[in-house]
C-alpha cells in the first residue's frame, strides 16, 4: 500500500478568495508522481486553535502532513507556533536559519525577519541543493511557505527524501458516453478491481470526448486489466481513445 499524506493549507486569503490556492494542485501532482497518496486537504484560517486541532487530526491519520502558509514575518504568520503547540513543544530559534537571514538582509534585518528562523524544538532541517533555505520538519509534518514559487521550489527539494521507489500507474480511457450510461459498469468494476482507483470526469470543453475515465494503481497490471475490462465493455462507437 502507498504511504498516505494530507495537506493543511493555512491562510485567510484562501478562504476569502483573495488568492487562488495553486499549492494544493502542485503538491498533489508531485506526490502522485512519487507514489504517495494524498488523501485529505484541509484549508483553515490564521487561527492557532483551529490549526492545532486540524493538524493533530491529520498527523494521527496519515504518514505525512504538508503545511502551506503562515511562516513569514508578519502578525498573521502563526503556523510555526501552532505546529509547536500541536506537538507540545516550545518554539526555538534555529541558529543556522538566523545566520542565513542576517546574511541575506544585512543591515536592514529586523526582529520580524528573525521570526522566520523559529521552529518547534527538536525539528529537523532538511537541506538540498535545489533550495537555498532548509525545510523545517517536525516528526511527520513538513512546514512549507505559502508563496507558490517558493513552495514549489522547496517541495521539489524534498523529492529525493519522499521517494521510496513506489509509483502509481495510470490508464485513461476517453469516451463519448454520458456518465449515466457507464455508472453501473464503473460500480461493477470498482468492486471487481479493489486495488484500482477508478475516476470518472465529465468534460464539456473538448469536442473529441465527453467523459474521461482513469484507472490508477500501484500495481501496473491491475491498472491495465481494469482499463481493459472497461474498454471491452464499451460499444466501439463510444470509445474516443485510450492512453
Amino acid at each position: 500500500m502507498p504511504k498516505t499524506a494530507a495537506a493543511l493549507m493555512v491562510g485567510n486569503e484562501i478562504l476569502t478568495g483573495k488568492i487562488e490556492d495553486t499549492n494544493t494542485r502542485y503538491l498533489a501532482r508531485v506526490l502522485f508522481e512519487l507514489g504517495v497518496a494524498l488523501r485529505q486537504v484541509v484549508i483553515c484560517p490564521d487561527e492557532t486553535d483551529i490549526i492545532v486541532r486540524e493538524l493533530n487530526a491529520l498527523r494521527a491519520a496519515h504518514d505525512m502532513v504538508f503545511t502551506s502558509g503562515g511562516v513569514g514575518p508578519t502578525h498573521d504568520d502563526i503556523t510555526i507556533d501552532a505546529v509547536a503547540a500541536a506537538f507540545g513543544r516550545p518554539v526555538v530559534e534555529s541558529p543556522e536559519i538566523a545566520a542565513m537571514i542576517r546574511s541575506h538582509f544585512g543591515d536592514i534585518v529586523t526582529p520580524a525577519h528573525l521570526r522566520m528562523a523559529n521552529m518547534p524544538e527538536g525539528s529537523e532541517l532538511v537541506r538540498s541543493a535545489r533550495s537555498g533555505w532548509p525545510t523545517v520538519v517536525c516528526e511527520n509534518v513538513y512546514i512549507l511557505p505559502g508563496v507558490p514559487e517558493i513552495f514549489e521550489r522547496k517541495l521539489d527539494a524534498l523529492r529525493e527524501r519522499l521517494d521510496e521507489g513506489q509509483r502509481f500507474f495510470n490508464h485513461t480511457v476517453y469516451t463519448h458516453c454520458d456518465e449515466g450510461e457507464i455508472a453501473e459498469l464503473l460500480t461493477t468494476l470498482t468492486f471487481a478491481h479493489p486495488a484500482v482507483t477508478i475516476g470518472s470526469y465529465l468534460v464539456l470543453s473538448d469536442p473529441t470526448y465527453r467523459v474521461r475515465v482513469t484507472f490508477d494503481s500501484v500495481d501496473a497490471l491491475a491498472s491495465q486489466v481494469a482499463a481493459d475490462a472497461f474498454t471491452a465493455a464499451l460499444p466501439v462507437e463510444k470509445l474516443a481513445r485510450r492512453t
